[in-house]
């Protein structure tokens, strides 16, 4: 195994790149994984990383030691303490560091059958959260404005838990034209509505669409979805994060789509 000491070493330098700057991992088609639960995820979807960095404490762990016994034809490289520290921005590092090539995305909008569609989602754990619920309720890919944060960061990562790895996620996606294609039902999610999720036969093809955290919708992808819907809220608050609106909506529509089977 090789060793890392020098916070000028070339092949360092590459992944602190990657580790804090979202136009380095667009560039490279990378971006790293941290700690053992998302390189799980990321193996039991048949995949495997192109490196592995650990600390010292990693090689004394029994599941990272575990974790290892599936990775032994891939290159690991171990680093100093400090520089491991350097990657992660978890406060206690997990010991264990991956780095993937980032998943082309290949399900376009007239092929996807559940979708999400999400414009302008500026913070990255309400876009983890929303890929995460996206793979829950089986969504098969997520719609990308080019103003949503970095779908491969860090933190969105972290929040997403694995769910990246079974959605095909498009980002800097046209949503309008995303929208008028997809082959079934858009639902645009606004306070403004008059209509109810509830109301709505959702069991067929169809696609959320949420806008950003405190402007919402475009008007011109509000005018490109099918129909304007809103959560009931018999309670005492004006709305919902715009993560736990979207869990409403995709767990709505999974109930209704398990109930045809």
């Amino acid at each position: 195994m090789k060793s890392i000491q020098s916070r000028d070493n070339p092949f360092y330098k590459e992944l602190a790149r990657l580790s804090s700057s979202a136009r380095q991992r667009r560039k490279s088609a990378q971006t790293l994984l941290d700690g053992v639960h998302l390189l799980g995820a990321y193996l039991d979807c048949g995949k495997q990383p192109q490196h592995i960095m650990l600390n010292a404490a990693a090689l004394r762990d029994p599941e990272i030691a575990g974790m290892l016994q599936r990775l032994d034809s891939v290159p690991a490289t171990l680093l100093d303490d400090g520089l491991f520290t350097g990657l992660s921005e978890l406060k206690s590092p997990s010991g264990i560091l991956a780095l993937i090539d980032i998943p082309r995305a290949d399900a376009t909008g007239s092929e996807s059958r559940f979708a999400l569609l999400l414009e302008d989602i500026q913070d990255p754990g309400n876009l983890g959260s929303m890929l995460r619920s996206a793979a829950a309720a089986g969504c098969d890919a997520v719609f990308l404005s080019q103003a949503c944060a970095d779908a491969w960061s860090p933190k969105v990562l972290r929040a997403a838990m694995g769910g990246h790895f079974v959605l095909d996620i498009h980002e800097d996606a046209d949503l309008p034209d995303i929208a008028a294609r997809f082959n079934g039902a858009t639902f645009a999610a606004t306070l403004q509505a008059r209509d109810s999720l509830y109301a709505h036969d959702l069991a067929g093809n169809v696609a959320f669409v949420f806008g950003n955290e405190g402007a919402g919708l475009s008007v011109q992808l509000m005018d490109a979805a099918h129909h304007a819907i809103q959560i009931p809220m018999p309670g005492r608050v004006e709305s919902l994060n715009a993560a736990a609106a979207a869990a409403v909506c995709l767990f709505e529509a999974a109930r209704q789509r398990r109930a045809k089977i």
